[in-house]
Parts: C-alpha cells; structure tokens; sequence
C-alpha cells in the first residue's frame, strides 16, 4: 500500500509546527516546505530545520527564497521602516489588517506548495492558518481557503484528471489554548520554535504574536518552553 504524503508549510512558529505533528499522527508521510521571504524574524528559518530534522524529514525539506518580498516592503515584518507594534498600548483596533500582514504572502506560499505537493503526489498542503487569533489577515480567512483550493483543482494536471489537493487547515477554529493542548498531547516540540516577530535571540513577550503565544500556554496551563527576554 502506498503511504499518503502531504506537504506542510513550516515556517518555524508554533501553528506550523502543530500542524507538522497533526500531519504526522493522521499518518501522512511529511514533505516539509519553508519561506524565506526577508522575513525580520530570520531566525524562525533554522527552526524550521531542527523540526524538521525532529521529525526525521530533513531529506524533504524545501527551502524557498522568495526575496523580492523584502524588496516589495509594505509590512513591519520585511520593511525595517515599519515598526513592529506592541501590545503594552492596549489591543489594536477590532477589524483593523495589522501592520504585520505581509502582501500576497499566503497566496505565494500555496501556490508554490501546490507545485511541491502535485511533484511528490501529496493529497494535502497543511498550512497553519487561524481566522481566531488572526482574524485580521485577509488570507487566513476559510473564504480564501475555499477559493484557492477551487483554483487548485483547475490549474493541475492531478485536479484535471479528478484526485485534488486538499488545503489542509486544522488549526483554523481553534483557540491558541486548543492548539497548544492539542500540540502538547501530539509531543509536538515547541522548544524548538519561535514565534516572535522582532526575530531578536530571545522573543520578545510584547508583539502580537508573543502575547497570543503567552496567552495560550497560560490558558492551556502549560509553560511555554523558550525563554523570553
């Protein structure tokens, strides 16, 4: 019988990485696939490597240079111009598209992946999406989800010919507790992730990713196991 492969976009952060390990125990062969994108938290990209090299997967993992997304600018994330918020100021404003949203940069992703999933014949591209605590990025919406998996299924010669790639996004109504328990019941290692955006040695604990990070493990009453500056 042939093993069922799925390609997972890891980028080194904690979503990612719990969907590294839900891939795993749903019996997936991993075809791990990273984005280095200018990104200011470069630091994520060498823990992508430890957890796929966790994972046994090292051999399978892509790398992917996408530069010219740090040329473009537009996010606080690869233009040093823009800060990177922090939350000691109060929330931002509900319905607001933070300033941490990077242009296209999902849209890119899958697309690429689609590319690496129909090469290796994977069912699945796990991608960590959240419309919860990441309810302000117009591409971790389930809507654009659905979109791109219809587009998928007419732009590959496996969709033509009737086996689709499935966009795999388990995480997308959970709760960052949910998911940490969830992870933390799979073993999913999250002492080998990051998930700060200010990409320093040590996470920050004040931008929006690290207090949703912190919030989570508290609420899951579990320590989170990186060490904050």
């Amino acid at each position: 019988m042939t093993a069922k492969k799925a390609v997972v976009i890891l980028s080194g952060g904690l979503d990612s990485t719990t969907c590294m390990g839900m891939a795993k125990a749903e019996g997936f062969d991993l075809y791990p696939i990273t984005f280095d994108y200018g990104q200011r938290h470069r630091g994520e990209i060498e823990n992508a490597k430890q957890v796929a090299e966790y994972y046994g997967v090292s051999h399978r993992h892509k790398m992917i240079t996408l530069g010219f997304l740090r040329d473009f600018g537009g996010s606080a994330l690869t233009d040093d111009r823009i800060e990177v918020p922090d939350t000691t100021g109060g929330e931002p404003a509900e319905g607001e598209i933070p300033v941490t949203y990077v242009p296209g940069r999902n849209l890119l992703f899958l697309s690429i992946a689609t590319s690496y999933a129909e090469v290796t014949g994977s069912e699945a591209i796990y991608i960590g999406v959240n419309a919860l605590d990441y309810s302000g990025y117009p591409d971790c919406r389930p809507e654009f989800i659905r979109k791109v998996e219809e587009t998928i299924a007419l732009a590959t010669k496996v969709g033509v010919e009737g086996g689709p790639i499935r966009i795999a996004t388990p995480l997308i109504n959970m709760t960052k507790a949910d998911i940490i328990r969830e992870g933390s019941r799979l073993g999913v290692p999250y002492h080998l992730t990051t998930s700060c955006y200010n990409g320093r040695e040590q996470a920050c604990g004040v931008c929006d990713s690290c207090r949703l990070r912190l919030k989570g493990f508290a609420e899951a009453g579990l320590t989170d196991p990186i060490p904050y500056a």
